[in-house]
């Protein structure tokens, strides 16, 4: 279904929020919202297949319609696996375990900040540390920190900031013109970025580097980057 929620002028604009409305158009949305989501998804759906192994658990935190858990289940051929996708929105998690037709698979209405991921081999953060109050994002990945395997592997993807205005602007003025290409008017575009204004804090590069070894991970690697899109790969 085509992406039209901001299509109207609207006298007033709310918050975003993943109410059902969004969940209804949300592949699209995100198709053309998100430079490069086409090869996220699927890559880090083969990163994490390939670290789980023939066994172990993955956790899909705001995992919204469960693309990234599919794409790790289409990776992996092992039976003895396990995806657990985890969101606040009853909306997705509907549609997720719809969509997502697989044994290995569970989807589980719950807030991210309170998900036990004790003993996880792979746990996913595509997207979603964005939407998080950025005073509560040390404590998101301390959790998960805390109860990952030693030989666990945490992805992150999110939005980021750069520091170079000169790059900042020329990323965010290619991201508006992609999106006007990929079919969204000046009003759609307008009216979306004030309903993220107060959901969504971009930080930049930097910030989540800083987060990862205060958190207590090693290590972090920066291995997907389109404009302002980045993936890390994060170990313990």
């Amino acid at each position: 279904m085509r992406d039209e929620v901001y299509r109207e002028n609207k006298a007033q604009i709310v918050d975003f929020a993943f109410t059902e409305e969004v969940a209804a158009v949300f592949p699209d949305m995100i198709r053309r919202s998100v430079p490069g989501y086409e090869t996220m998804v699927p890559v880090t759906g083969l990163i994490a297949a390939r670290h789980l192994g023939d066994s172990g658990r993955a956790f899909d935190l705001g995992c919204s319609l469960g693309a990234t858990s599919l794409a790790i289940l289409q990776n992996s051929p092992s039976p003895d696996i396990a995806v657990i996708g985890i969101d606040s929105s009853a909306a997705m998690i509907a549609a997720a375990s719809k969509a997502v037709v697989d044994s290995r698979a569970t989807f589980i209405e719950q807030d991210l900040r309170e998900a036990d991921v004790t003993g996880a081999k792979v746990v996913v953060l595509n997207l979603v540390l964005q939407f998080i109050d950025p005073g509560g994002r040390l404590d998101v990945l301390t959790r998960i920190r805390s109860q990952l395997a030693e030989d666990g592997l945490l992805i992150v993807s999110e939005k980021v900031r750069h520091t170079d205005p000169l790059l900042h602007d020329l990323y965010d003025s290619t991201h508006l013109a992609w999106k006007q290409a990929n079919g969204y008017s000046a009003l759609e575009v307008s009216q979306k970025r004030t309903a993220l204004e107060n959901v969504m804090h971009i930080d930049t590069e930097e910030v989540h580097g800083q987060r990862f070894t205060t958190a207590g991970f090693q290590r972090a690697v920066q291995w997907y980057r389109c404009l302002n899109w980045a993936s890390f790969l994060v170990y313990p």
